[in-house]
């Protein structure tokens, strides 16, 4: 019985996937197979090959012939090259793990809620913006007009009245620090 290693097709429409298989020559394409031995599929991005290494190598060793498509993924897996004892090729493109969905989710919610408090934050720093903006327009119009003399305004409970005849407490009090007098004295 002449035996080969061949693609069995799987798949939809425009999106075919593949069963590498062991099969009787004379079977159907998509007939009954000896053995599954792996998986092709074209369409992911990089292309998804897997091959039990250990089951194409049995059957190559006792005869089973590869098509030409499944030659040239046994040649990117490097069973070929194993088999004829040649040097293996580079490593294949693997696709990167898929992220976990819960974590995903709990990152979204920290950055929703991050969101939600930064636009309370935006009006603040426009107000900002627009209040330096009129300060920047306020000192550009005091550098064009001629600066004024500055009088001192003097309010009534900024000035303190003082009467010449109430000793004063300042003094009344640091002597009642220090009786002798002697601290003021010493320096």
């Amino acid at each position: 019985m002449a035996v080969k290693i061949r693609l069995l097709r799987m798949g939809k429409i425009r999106n075919p996937q593949y069963r590498i298989v062991v099969a009787d020559s004379r079977t159907k394409r998509d007939g009954r197979a000896i053995e599954y031995v792996g998986i092709y599929q074209p369409k992911e991005d990089p292309s998804i090959i897997q091959v039990k290494s250990e089951r194409v190598q049995y059957w190559l060793s006792v005869g089973a012939q590869p098509s030409e498509a499944v030659q040239r993924i046994l040649e990117k897996t490097g069973d070929w090259q194993q088999f004829k004892g040649l040097p293996a090729p580079p490593p294949l493109l693997m696709a990167p793990e898929k992220a976990n969905r819960t974590a995903t989710y709990e990152a979204e919610a920290k950055a929703a809620a991050g969101v939600a408090d930064a636009p309370a934050a935006k009006p603040a720093k426009k107000a900002a913006k627009a209040t330096e903006a009129k300060a920047d327009k306020a000192d550009k119009a005091a550098e064009k007009t001629p600066a004024a003399p500055e009088v001192a305004e003097t309010r009534p409970s900024d000035t303190k009245a003082v009467d010449p005849a109430e000793p004063n407490r300042e003094a009344v009090a640091a002597d009642a620090k220090d009786p002798a007098g002697a601290g003021a004295d010493a320096n």
